[in-house]
């Protein structure tokens, strides 16, 4: 089975894998044909540095997890999906049995499985065998690469969810990348009547500009909480996202909120971030984090196909299966203007 292997650190490679033989389809399970996979930062991250916090890539490992696909087999017990159906996958598996799961956030079950989150494969291969709870049929008029984007788009609508928007608030989402952006739209989606993005790449927040009411921020150029308090009155944003993973665009997250408004922390963190207690307790703020998402893939799906939300202006870039490692080295230089790069599958 051809797929994309990262070998090690810096080292790519499309060759024959034998992962068919460590994917026995179950009697809950279907097989799905890949057709388009989204280049994740995590994934570009395993690439130039070979790992992610405490998970290491200490043997070849197929990257990929944001997906769509075609269902081409199912098992004995599944109900609701047949062959043919278009499907996008959710790509964490957790035990069903455990603590977490049962209490409904299977999303940090500590047993989860995630696909390209060592020491489990991805999905830049032919096939993969999925279960039936972790996989969802597509309404006709979502595509392929749309679907693609439902696993990121999952990110933003969690954090949405967490902010616990009101109609009519203001949000400020720090970073332009594809997290920030399908936050940004999330948050639209949600009620918000305005939304302040800022980032360095003014490239980027062109795009932003053009997903809705949002207001661009070259930090730059500008100062965030600045624009903001003028913007809203001396008052400030009822709900800021970090969404950049910069220590420093983090240490700065009370200075545009408003009294009594809420954060939500989405950006991975490498290291500890200086967090400002004081600006914080007179502030009264409400502080959330977030990991990946929880039952949110059907309210994805459902918001696609309503066109309450639409990510296709963010899919800036498409590469063939055969330039999947050409694609990872483009990612990884980081291009300006460039938000969510993805890869079509032969078919």
């Amino acid at each position: 089975m051809k797929s994309l292997v990262l070998e090690e650190k810096h080292s790519l490679s499309l060759r024959d894998f034998p992962i068919e033989r460590e994917e026995a389809m179950g009697s809950r399970d279907v097989r799905i044909k890949l057709h388009t996979v989204g280049i994740c930062g995590s994934d570009v991250h395993y690439y130039t540095h070979g790992q992610i916090g405490p998970f290491k890539v200490e043997r070849p490992m197929i990257l990929g997890h944001e997906a769509s696909g075609i269902v081409i087999e199912v098992g004995s017990q599944v109900a609701a999906l047949k062959v043919g159906d278009r499907v996008c996958m959710e790509p964490g598996i957790p035990d069903p049995n455990s603590r977490a799961t049962r209490l409904g956030m299977y999303n940090i079950d500590p047993a989860v499985r995630f696909w390209a989150t060592p020491p489990v494969h991805g999905i830049l291969r032919p096939t993969v065998v999925h279960p039936e709870t972790f996989t969802f049929k597509l309404p006709d008029n979502v595509s392929f690469a749309e679907a693609a984007m439902v696993e990121p788009l999952a990110v933003g609508v969690h954090a949405a969810t967490k902010a616990q928007i009101r109609p009519g608030d203001v949000a400020f989402v720090m970073g332009a990348g594809p997290i920030g952006l399908v936050t940004a739209l999330a948050a639209l989606a949600a009620g918000c009547s305005r939304v302040f993005v800022s980032d360095l790449d003014d490239a980027k927040l062109e795009i932003a500009a053009r997903l809705g009411p949002i207001t661009p921020i070259n930090v730059t150029k500008q100062n965030p909480a600045k624009e903001i308090l003028a913007a809203t009155d001396g008052w400030g944003a009822e709900i800021v996202f970090e969404a950049t993973g910069s220590p420093k665009a983090a240490a700065s997250i009370f200075e545009p909120l408003c009294p009594g408004g809420r954060v939500v922390l989405i950006g991975g963190q490498s290291q500890p971030i200086a967090y400002d207690a004081g600006a914080a307790m007179v502030r009264e703020a409400r502080v959330e984090n977030i990991f990946r998402y929880a039952h949110v893939f059907p309210r994805c799906v459902a918001m696609l196909s309503s066109g309450s939300i639409d990510v296709k202006p963010l899919i800036t870039r498409t590469f063939a299966f055969d330039d999947s490692v050409r694609a990872f080295e483009i990612a990884a230089s980081a291009p300006k203007g460039d938000v969510k790069m993805q890869i079509a599958m032969p078919q």
